[in-house]
């Protein structure tokens, strides 16, 4: 598994496919934000991040344009990442309540975080086909760690995992069951069970405005704790 894991790494890091988004990816880099101006940004695609027999997975939208986009890993080096581990940590899936690098110190533990998206996209607005085009590395990812439950940050990442789990022949109801916080999906293929949990994202629109508090991060993961070893 971990081997698997390292070849798709390695093609998610080395791909090119969407032209618009390497463009952003690679600009961003270049001009940088002033507070980071010293840095040498990733720009380039960013892979999951976590453990290889996560029995939970954390399904986002894609890296942002300051955070992953510029440390190289999953959620890290934005205030969205910081309200996320943070999180982890209280509920016990995280070595330490902070991710500001790559080689900071944290690991994950029977929990790993991913995007269907994963390069930083203008706007943090992929479009369609690009959703489409990156969605062969979530199915991948899927099938390689095989999770019990999965964690869906915002609708965004709960429409592009239903249609992915679909191409998978996860056999998902029709129409596709509309997202919210904490709606719970179970969808099956032949014997084998996979719960959806929805939760709103932790961007700073919904965890400045109070749409989504600590308290409700750390029940939903907790939940996901709960089936995950149970299943």
């Amino acid at each position: 598994m971990p081997d698997a894991l390292a070849d798709l790494d390695a093609e998610v890091v080395a791909c090119r496919r969407c032209p618009r988004l390497v463009a952003w990816r690679e600009e961003v880099g270049g001009v940088r934000r002033a507070a980071f101006r010293d840095e040498t940004y990733w720009a380039r695609p960013v892979p999951g991040f976590g453990d290889p027999h996560a029995r939970v997975l954390v399904v986002g939208l894609a890296p942002a344009a300051h955070g992953a986009n510029r440390t190289g890993r999953m959620f890290t080096g934005d205030r969205s990442g910081d309200f996320l581990f943070a999180a982890m940590h209280r509920t016990g899936f995280a070595s330490q309540a902070t991710s500001t690098r790559v080689g900071d110190g944290l690991t994950l533990t029977d929990i790993r975080a991913t995007a269907p998206v994963r390069c930083a996209p203008p706007d943090n607005a992929p479009t369609p086909d690009e959703r489409r085009t990156c969605a062969p590395f979530l199915a991948r990812e899927l099938e390689i760690v095989d999770p019990a439950v999965v964690v869906v940050l915002g609708g965004f990442g709960w429409q592009a995992l239903l249609a992915t789990l679909r191409d998978l022949g996860w056999d998902v109801p029709r129409p596709r069951p509309a997202f919210g916080h904490g709606v719970e999906l179970v969808v099956t293929r032949g014997a084998t069970r996979l719960t959806l949990l929805g939760c709103f994202h932790v961007s700073q629109q919904n965890t400045f405005t109070g749409r989504l508090t600590p308290d409700m991060l750390d029940a939903v993961l907790l939940r996901a704790r709960a089936l995950s070893e149970g299943a």
